[in-house]
C-alpha cells in the first residue's frame, strides 16, 4: 500500500473517534444548556426560536453526524487484516451514528417540532411537544455516546493487535519502543556494545537427515518452546531462527547494566531446559544437545533487509565470533571470550579450553566454558 494511503489507514480509527466525540460533545452541550432554557419559553417565543435557530443547530448537527459516520465506515472499510473484535466495534459504532442521520435525511425522526404548518397550539401541547423533542435528542445523544466509546475501544484494540504483531517478529521491547515512538527511533541503524549469544543444536543435522520431516518440525517447535521464554525473560532481543540455531543479543534496542551477566545466565537455564529436552528426546531415539558461543563487542544495529520484508538485526565481528565459538562447543557446553569472561567472573565457575583457530578470524580466541552459576 503506497504511504499516503498507508498513513490515511493508520489515522481512519483516530479520525472516526475524533468525530463521534466532537458530535457527543454538541449534542450534550444542547442537551444540558438549551433544552431546560427552551422549556421556560412561551408557546409564541418557542416557536419563534425553533423556526430561527433550530435549523441552524441542525444544520450543525447534521454534518457532524454524517462526517463521524463517514469516517468510521471509511476505518471499517480499510481494517481488512484487523481482529474481529476491532472490526465488531467499527461496526458497533457505525450503526449507532447511522441510524439518526438517515432519519435525518429520510425526514422520518419521531418528533419535528419546526413543523410545517404553524399553527397556534395550547401550552399543553407545546409541553408535550418540547418533552418528545428532547427525549428524541437524549436518545440521539445516548447512540452518539455509545458510537464514541465504540469507536475509542476499537482505536485502543488497534494499538493492542499492532504491538502482538510486532511481538512475533520483534522483540516485546522493540515492539513497545516501535509504537510508543519519540525520542531516537529504535529502527535507525545505530552502533552499540552488545553481548551477542548463539545457540545450536548438536547432532541436529544427522537427526534431520534420518528422521521424518514431521518428527523434525515437532523437535524444534519443542525447542522453541522451551529456549522463547528464557530469551523475554532475561530481556533479550531475539535477532533469527535459522532452524535449530538461534541469535541472541543484549543491550540493544533497550539499554541494560550487565548484558554479559544475562547473556550468560540465560544460556545456563537454557541449557538446563533443554537437557530435560534431551532425556525425553533420547527415549524416542534422537540424540541431541545444545552447544553456546558467547562475545561482546561494537555492532551495527537496526534494520536489515528491503522494502516489504524487513528485520532487525547486528551485523560486527563479535556476531562472527559468537557464531564460531558456538560451531566450537562440544554438547552441552557454554564457550565464552576472555572479555565476556572477565564480565561475569564473580557469578560463574568457568575453565579455560585454550586458544580457538575459529574460521574468519585471523588471529586464535581464548576461550573458556562455563560450568556452571556458583551459589549465592
Amino acid at each position: 500500500m503506497p504511504r499516503p494511503w498507508a498513513g490515511l489507514r493508520h489515522g481512519l480509527p483516530a479520525l472516526a473517534a475524533t468525530g463521534s466525540g466532537l458530535l457527543t460533545g454538541a449534542m450534550l452541550f444542547i442537551g444540558l444548556g438549551v433544552a431546560p432554557w427552551a422549556r421556560s419559553l412561551s408557546p409564541w417565543e418557542f416557536d419563534a426560536w425553533i423556526w430561527t435557530y433550530g435549523p441552524a443547530m441542525r444544520h450543525v448537527v447534521l454534518p457532524m453526524g454524517v462526517l463521524s459516520t463517514l469516517l468510521v465506515l471509511a476505518a471499517l472499510a480499510f481494517s481488512r487484516g484487523a481482529s474481529t473484535a476491532y472490526r465488531r466495534r467499527l461496526l458497533l459504532a457505525a450503526g449507532c451514528l447511522l441510524a439518526p442521520t438517515l432519519l435525518h435525511l429520510g425526514g422520518l425522526e419521531p418528533i419535528d417540532p419546526a413543523r410545517a404548518d404553524s399553527v397556534v397550539v395550547s401550552r399543553h401541547q407545546e409541553i408535550v411537544m418540547v418533552d418528545r423533542e428532547i427525549a428524541w435528542h437524549w436518545a440521539q445523544l445516548g447512540l452518539d455516546l455509545v458510537a464514541f466509546v465504540a469507536t475509542l475501544s476499537a482505536l485502543r484494540l488497534r494499538e493492542t493487535d499492532r504491538i502482538d504483531r510486532l511481538k512475533r517478529f520483534f522483540s516485546p521491547a522493540l515492539a513497545d519502543l516501535i509504537v510508543r515512538g519519540g525520542g531516537r527511533d529504535p529502527l535507525r541503524t545505530h552502533r552499540r556494545e552488545v553481548a551477542v549469544v548463539f545457540l545450536d543444536l548438536r547432532g541436529f543435522t544427522a537427526f534431520a537427515e534420518s528422521a521424518e520431516p514431521e518428527q523434525v518440525v515437532a523437535v524444534l517447535r519443542e525447542y522453541h518452546a522451551c529456549v522463547g521464554p528464557l530469551v523475554v525473560d532475561a530481556q533479550g532481543t531475539l535477532e533469527r531462527f535459522t532452524g535449530d540455531g538461534m541469535m541472541v543479543f543484549f543491550n540493544d534496542p533497550v539499554p541494560v547494566a550487565d548484558p554479559c551477566e544475562r547473556a550468560v545466565r540465560m544460556a545456563v537455564a537454557v541449557r538446563a531446559a533443554v537437557e530435560e529436552l534431551g532425556a525425553r528426546w533420547r527415549r524416542r531415539g534422537f540424540e541431541l544437545a545444545l552447544g553456546v558461543g558467547i562475545a561482546q563487542g561494537p555492532a551495527m544495529l537496526g534494520v536489515i533487509g528491503f522494502d516489504g520484508r524487513w528485520d532487525y538485526g547486528a551485523i560486527g565481528t563479535v556476531t562472527n565470533v559468537a557464531s564460531r565459538l558456538c560451531a566450537e562447543a562440544r554438547p552441552g557446553q557454554i564457550l565464552v571470550t576472555r572479555r565476556v569472561l572477565a564480565e561475569v567472573a564473580t557469578i560463574v565457575d568457568a575453565e579455560p579450553v585454550g586458544a580457538l583457530a575459529l574460521k574468519g578470524l585471523s588471529r586464535a580466541v581464548p576461550a573458556y566454558n562455563v560450568v556452571g552459576l556458583r551459589a549465592v
